[in-house]
């Protein structure tokens, strides 16, 4: 039944390669969704700081501190040992602290800061106490009174 006039059907070869134009669909769909969504997941994040109180700073007994304090209107004052100043300008406490700085070997700087004022000034002013030569940079706090009140019994 060969012969009767129909032609031979054409065998067809299995494929062996692999159509990978469905692959590259998802890969860039892929692309797109971590494209849009890593800028999301780098914006926040949570921190769960501890709970606890610090120790006192140990004061060097030759050496007096400084310290810079910040008031609620956003005023800074130095006091270097007994001695305190009137209200001034961030540039000025810049320039007095560096003098003092360049006398002591001692860089340590304390930075007592009232609780009212925004977190920037106080950024601000510890940058700048920095660039002033100071090699380190403390905040002063007060215990909680519940601290208080354990320390005392």
């Amino acid at each position: 039944m060969k012969g009767m006039g129909m032609m031979p059907t054409a065998r067809r070869k299995p494929m062996s390669e692999i159509n990978v134009v469905p692959y590259i669909d998802v890969m860039l769909v892929l692309l797109v969704i971590f494209m849009v969504t890593a800028p999301m997941l780098t914006q926040g994040v949570k921190v769960d700081l501890p709970e606890t109180t610090s120790d006192p700073i140990q004061a060097q007994k030759d050496v007096e501190s400084i310290i810079v304090s910040v008031d609620a209107a956003g005023a800074y004052y130095l006091e270097v040992g007994d001695r305190g100043s009137d209200p001034m300008s961030l540039g000025e406490l810049r320039s007095q602290v560096a003098t003092i700085l360049s006398e002591r070997a001692n860089g340590e700087v304390l930075v007592r800061g009232d609780e009212h004022v925004e977190y920037g000034v106080v950024v601000r002013l510890m940058a700048e106490l920095q660039g002033a030569g100071a090699s380190s940079v403390g905040l002063i706090t007060e215990a909680f009174a519940d601290d208080a009140a354990n320390d005392s019994k």
